[in-house]
């Protein structure tokens, strides 16, 4: 009797048969394009051809992000390989992010990253320019109302450099406006947006069908979601994450009103890392990534681990 209670329970974590994860949340949006199948890899051309308005004869995935089926494992960034038309190749991170855990930096210092592993190849001085692309679901910088903000090395009077550093920010915020239009009328970044936008909207199913049909690439994309949509473990990450968002909102701005109300700005800082540590630990137990949880709570990474070690040794 029990196990079929739980079994029910399981089975009630979608909340429809026909409802679908949540493309922007970063697990998810990664899950689309890191797996070793046809789909995935038509999904990934497709994204980065709308992104980089440039056609790409071969992509593969580095063996630093291993192909992800399901949001519990673990996951960090992953690295694209790609071939332009022309023969020439890039190295490419993305991610998806819902909230501005410092991404400016976070995102400058990927790039980075992921020039020095290249540099490291071969010549220094002739290494692949490199792409960091972020689908945001936010504005950044807050006042930014482009769809795409692509940012290089340039000097005060606007002179570039090589043009091997590229930080590119796609706003789903901006694009999420141009629901409606007609989809003969929207460019494929335009598409790309609005379907990670509203892909779990089932008010907006039919037009987002329709866009899936106008994009190869969306349509391999929309199948591996559906696929991932049947699996209940990847709905309870999903409404872990979304708990936690509340939990941690909730908390934050409750240890912010204490500390005002006491007038000290240390009782703001301090509430705030209290609760910071709440919501981690109920992450750790939920079995979450640590590097997510790390950006999530906006904690180190060790203090995310120093915390995991701890609950372990209580057991």
């Amino acid at each position: 009797m029990k196990e079929e209670k739980s079994t029910q329970k399981k089975e009630n974590l979608r909340p429809s048969p026909t409802a679908l994860l949540n493309p922007r949340m970063d697990p998810i949006f990664k899950a689309i394009f890191t797996q070793e199948t046809k789909e995935s890899y038509a999904a990934l051309e497709s994204f980065i051809s709308s992104v980089l308005g440039r056609k790409i004869k071969d992509l593969k995935l580095t063996a630093n992000e291993p192909p992800v089926d399901n949001t519990t494992e673990s996951q960090m960034s992953f690295d694209v390989s790609v071939t332009f038309d022309n023969g020439e190749k890039a190295s490419i991170e993305m991610q998806g992010r819902n909230r501005n855990y410092a991404y400016e930096a976070r995102s400058e210092i990927q790039v980075a990253r992921l020039l020095n592993i290249n540099a490291k190849k071969g010549d220094d001085w002739k290494a692949e320019k490199v792409y960091q692309i972020s689908v945001l679901n936010f504005h950044l910088p807050k006042d930014d109302n482009s769809e795409m903000s692509w940012y290089t090395m340039k000097s005060q009077k606007g002179h570039g450099l090589s043009g091997h550093l590229n930080v590119i920010y796609i706003d789903l915020l901006v694009l999420k406006e141009l629901a409606g239009k007609p989809i003969e009328n929207l460019t494929p970044l335009q598409k790309w947006g609005l379907y990670l936008a509203y892909a779990d909207s089932e008010a907006m199913s039919d037009y987002i069908a329709e866009i899936a049909k106008s994009e190869k690439g969306i349509m391999e994309a929309n199948r591996i979601i559906g696929r991932m949509s049947q699996d209940d473990s990847n709905w309870f990450i999903q409404n872990s994450y979304d708990t936690a968002i509340r939990d941690y909102n909730d908390g934050l701005h409750n240890a912010e009103q204490q500390g005002i109300e006491k007038g000290l700005q240390q009782g703001r800082q301090e509430g705030a890392l209290q609760k910071a540590i709440e919501t981690a630990i109920k992450m750790i137990k939920k079995n979450m990534d640590t590097q997510e949880i790390a950006e999530f709570v906006d904690l180190p990474v060790e203090k995310v681990l120093e915390l995991k070690s701890q609950l372990e040794s209580q057991k």
